[in-house]
């Protein structure tokens, strides 16, 4: 696909689930299709007749098996990012050129046996907790940006 052709395509909608344990640290995944030292958070599309959050509450629990969550906080504004060349057409069809999403922070209230990555449609074939600080130098290149900006308002917040 032409770069100027791309420029084109719409983002996709989305939405992202900063996951916090006990210890307010962040849950991550190791992604099935890009098996290198990159992990992410929970993140998907929206459905039609779906909001935000019941598109954050679903995609978590696709991913992860994890239903038993509390809502501490949607993030301000929103998190973009363009997908890079290599990707552009062979993710979501080709229809979209990135992503444009809605971010929530939630508390992972139950048990650890809950976690379950290989779900029906898996994503991730590892997970794991990991501090905040450590969040941008895990995530994939093109999603390193959204993940300091998660970590900035993340730092803001009093997480107790």
């Amino acid at each position: 696909m032409s770069l100027n052709k791309s420029k084109n395509l719409p983002l996709r909608l989305g939405v992202g689930i900063v996951l916090l344990n006990h210890e307010n640290n962040i849950f991550v995944g190791k992604r099935i299709d890009n098996p290198k030292n990159s992990w992410q958070m929970p993140q998907g599309g929206v459905d039609q007749n779906e909001n935000f959050l019941q598109a954050a509450e679903r995609e978590l629990e696709e991913e992860t098996g994890i239903k038993s969550v509390k809502l501490i906080k949607e993030l301000d504004g929103w998190f973009k990012y363009d997908l890079p060349k290599y990707l552009l057409g062979k993710l979501w069809k080709g229809k979209y050129r990135g992503q444009k999403q809605k971010w929530f922070v939630m508390k992972f209230l139950g048990k650890p046996d809950e976690i379950n990555v290989k779900t029906k449609n898996p994503e991730f074939f590892d997970w794991k907790w990991i501090e905040l600080s450590k969040l941008p130098n895990v995530a994939v290149h093109f999603k390193v940006n959204i993940y300091k900006k998660i970590k900035e308002q993340l730092t803001s917040l009093s997480l107790n």
